[in-house]
This record gives C-alpha cells, structure tokens and sequence, in this order.
C-alpha cells in the first residue's frame, strides 16, 4: 500500500521561506517520478513542481519558476519543495503526488497516488 505523508507547512510573512517535505512508502520510489500540486479555496488543483526518475529533470509552473525548487532523496525515499520568496498567493493546502511512471508531468491525471496534504499560509 502506497502512503505520502507531507510535512513542513504553516503560518509566514511574505517574502519568507518554508521547506515541504514528503516521504513515500510501499514504492520502490527510485523509479517513479513526482509531483506538488497545491489548491486554494475555491479553486482548482493547479501543478507546481515535478522531478523525474533517473536524472532528476525538474519542471516548474510559471508562477512558482525561480523561487521553489523540488528535489528528491532516493535513499530516504522523501521529496522535498523549497520554497522561497513566497508571496500571500502562493496560500495553498500543497499536496505531492506519485506518478504513473518515470516521466515528470504535470498533469494531476498521471498521478496514481496523492498525500493528505499541508497547509501553507502565507501573510502580507
């Protein structure tokens, strides 16, 4: 049974940094690639970050580029979402998500397996 539980969210002012972390289970997490998604209220489940299997290729949604950063430890089967400078609309529950295959993608409908999710908050 696949499990991801995120962690890492909370309260900060803007222009602040917060780090997410998710760690994976009952995958042999080396092969597949993933994925943080994050939805506001009233809003749909928008991408933010995907990193492949293999060589680690990264891919970022527009709004996000050059402030967060994803990255993945294999040997402790965890993703990680440096965020920084972030701004009051990046406000989100964020969740990560474990992909159908090695590829990144962002679409959330190559995504087999979803985390509980965290809550960022982000003052002004």
């Amino acid at each position: 049974q696949v499990q991801l539980v995120e962690s890492g969210g909370g309260l900060v002012q803007a222009g602040g940094s917060l780090r997410l972390s998710c760690a994976a289970s009952g995958r042999t997490f080396s092969r597949y690639a993933m994925g943080w998604f994050r939805q506001a209220p009233g809003k749909e489940r928008e991408f933010v970050a995907t990193i492949s299997c293999g060589t680690g290729i990264t891919n970022y949604a527009d709004s996000v580029k050059g402030r967060f950063t994803i990255s993945r430890d294999n040997a402790e089967n965890t993703v990680y979402l440096q965020m920084n400078t972030l701004k009051p609309e990046d406000t989100a529950v964020y969740y990560c998500a474990l992909a159908a295959g090695c590829v990144r993608s962002s679409s959330r409908y190559n995504y087999d397996y979803w985390g509980q999710g965290t809550q960022v908050t982000v003052s002004s």
